[in-house]
């Protein structure tokens, strides 16, 4: 295991082995490394406890807080997007998807003296997306959270140049059937790419009409199981019209009308459900990685109990945290120790 050093570069403390604590006067480099490693995973109050227990080092809370957001701080930084067009032929098909999660902040009120007043809690979308060659399973991250649906568009035209995206690739875009994530695929990839609604949320809308329709649960099932076999050998066009004959009356507000809103949701994406296409090139009909991405990625650590960020914070958090998942851990800390 790496030594850890500790007050000077030339004092060196072991892992933690039936010995006294050792109040930390100082952070070293390899110190920061670890702390930060820590704070990239669980609540900064939980990072004391695990210094001391590997390390016998007691460190404040705020002095984790403060080591881990510089450093994430630093990596937000210094990590690049490439928005180049790639010169290369590239990958044959490379697969992206992005989705939106939201993330809790909290705003100071700049009118009030005591900062410890008057915030204001509020909940910022982190725009997550990733990409890989199809076929792979080495994935490539990005996102952003203070950032507009532009620059996600960014964050996710890099992942793409990552994941093996070419000047002659193919690129299969999957999403939960947001306007602005469509708007991306096209503006970024224009004719290279194709943008496909998840099935599994076209598939909540379907559940949703087939049990307003059918009050009856096998007739509901036997419906449903109908559209989705429709869906997937190309007969868009039969789904509709079968929602049509069971629209409700135009008096009944939107919140109440299950049918009408799936009626409307997938006529304006007919040009966005070609899943037999998908199949028969063995691509994915799903964005079940992203939505899984976001709980391992942003949830798992920007979602804890209680716990609310300053926007800035969280969106250098999400740096750090996707430096990891991208495994650039290393590179980072190998050009700080240059830079020193």
């Amino acid at each position: 295991m790496e030594e850890v050093l500790y007050r000077s570069e030339s004092k060196r403390i072991r892992p933690f082995a039936n010995r006294a604590k050792v109040r930390n006067r100082g952070c070293s480099r390899p110190l920061q490394r670890v702390v930060t490693d820590f704070g990239a995973d669980v609540a900064f109050a939980q990072v004391g406890d695990k210094l001391v227990e590997h390390y016998g080092i007691l460190l404040a809370p705020s002095t984790i807080r403060r080591v881990t957001e510089v450093h994430a701080q630093a990596i937000y930084a210094t990590t690049p997007v490439e928005e180049a067009w790639p010169s290369e032929e590239g990958s044959e098909t490379v697969v992206v998807e992005m989705d939106g999660g939201m993330v809790p902040t909290v705003e100071a009120d700049a009118a009030q003296k005591d900062k410890r007043r008057g915030k204001k809690l509020l909940w910022k979308e982190a725009k997550l997306c990733l990409a890989h060659e199809a076929g792979s399973k080495t994935l490539s991250y990005g996102g952003t959270l203070q950032g507009d649906v532009v620059e996600a568009g960014k964050q996710l035209f890099g992942c793409a140049r990552s994941a093996g995206f070419g000047k002659k690739s193919r690129v299969h875009a999957l999403g939960d059937g947001a306007d602005w994530i469509a708007l991306q695929v096209e503006e970024r990839f224009g004719s290279q790419g194709r943008y496909l609604v998840d099935f599994y949320h076209v598939c909540d809308y379907l559940s949703a009409a087939a049990a307003a329709i059918y009050p009856a649960a096998e007739s509901a099932k036997a419906w449903f199981n109908q559209q989705k076999e429709r869906l997937k050998t190309g007969n868009c066009a039969q789904v509709i019209e079968s929602l049509r004959a069971h629209l409700e009356a135009d008096e009944v507000a939107d919140s109440e009308t299950a049918v009408r809103s799936c009626h409307r949701y997938l006529s304006r994406r007919k040009d966005q459900l070609d899943y037999p296409s998908a199949l028969v090139n063995n691509l994915p009909i799903g964005s079940g990685e992203i939505e899984s991405a976001h709980r391992y990625i942003v949830q798992k650590r920007l979602k804890l109990p209680g716990s609310w960020w300053c926007a800035a914070n969280a969106e250098h958090m999400l740096a750090l945290r996707l430096n990891r998942a991208n495994k650039q851990w290393d590179n980072y800390w190998n050009q700080a120790r240059k830079a020193a």
